[in-house]
């Protein structure tokens, strides 16, 4: 599985086979045209948590994220984006309600800045990470309070203009894994091995916790634009990555 193809407008009709992960890509700033009726779509405990962001641009990404998420689950299901219901296990990572999911999707979603990714699969668990690259967290010993000490050695072990490229792999990469796992920071991140080096293929190399784990999960390094890393985590081996760009032309 190699870096992606560049993103393209989804079909008019989307299949979703088990041996297939769909990502998407958004912009989160929308004119405040599309922001309304995307609003309109959210829940209650959706609009109030939206509420609860001080600034307004804040608050309208984040209305844009939820409802791009609806949007695009709806065209899997093929029913009303604001039909659609979640749970949430006690780690808080989301789910389609079982009433509604009669597909066995599966989904998680990232945001960062002015952008959204959505990875979507069928019986199968997924986690995606999305960050903005900001070059002062390299220096601020974040990778020696949280990566491994594997990981922590082979950084620092770079040269100090590929640093930055691999600080970022390496924590999308851990925060996939860990939302794929849906445990949240109950997994402490010094607690298992990725892969981290620029040009290296994204891994997961080992955990703590048991010797076959690392052999039921695979990464993949994610393309979604200057400035940003990105890092797919998917359980299993046998599939294939889709890429398409959700576009505010489409219909709410």
């Amino acid at each position: 599985m190699n870096a992606f193809s560049p993103w393209c407008p989804p079909p008019k009709t989307l299949t979703l086979g088990n041996d297939e992960v769909h990502v998407w890509r958004a912009s989160l700033n929308l004119p405040a045209s599309y922001i309304f009726p995307l609003q309109q779509t959210l829940a209650p405990d959706e609009c109030a948590r939206a509420e609860r962001f001080h600034f307004q641009r804040d608050r309208d990404r984040f209305i844009v994220a939820r409802g791009g998420l609806r949007d695009i689950l709806s065209r899997y299901l093929n029913t009303k984006s604001d039909q659609l219901r979640f749970c949430y296990n006690s780690h808080g990572k989301p789910a389609l309600a079982r009433k509604a999911n009669h597909g066995e999707l599966g989904f998680n979603l990232a945001h960062s800045h002015e952008l959204a990714l959505y990875a979507i699969t069928r019986g199968r668990e997924v986690g995606i990470d999305l960050e903005r690259i900001r070059s002062n967290l390299v220096d601020e010993q974040i990778a020696e309070r949280f990566f491994s000490p594997r990981e922590v050695v082979v950084l620092r072990g770079l040269p100090m203009y590929q640093q930055r490229e691999a600080f970022f792999n390496c924590w999308t990469r851990k925060e996939a894994y860990v939302k794929a796992k849906g445990q949240g920071l109950s997994i402490p991140l010094d607690q298992f091995d990725v892969s981290l080096a620029p040009g290296e293929p994204a891994a997961l190399l080992s955990t703590q916790w048991h010797p076959q784990e690392a052999s039921r999960w695979s990464l993949q390094k994610l393309n979604p634009g200057c400035g940003y890393v990105a890092a797919l985590a998917v359980e299993g081996h046998d599939w294939q990555v889709k890429c398409w760009q959700w576009s505010d032309d489409y219909p709410f």
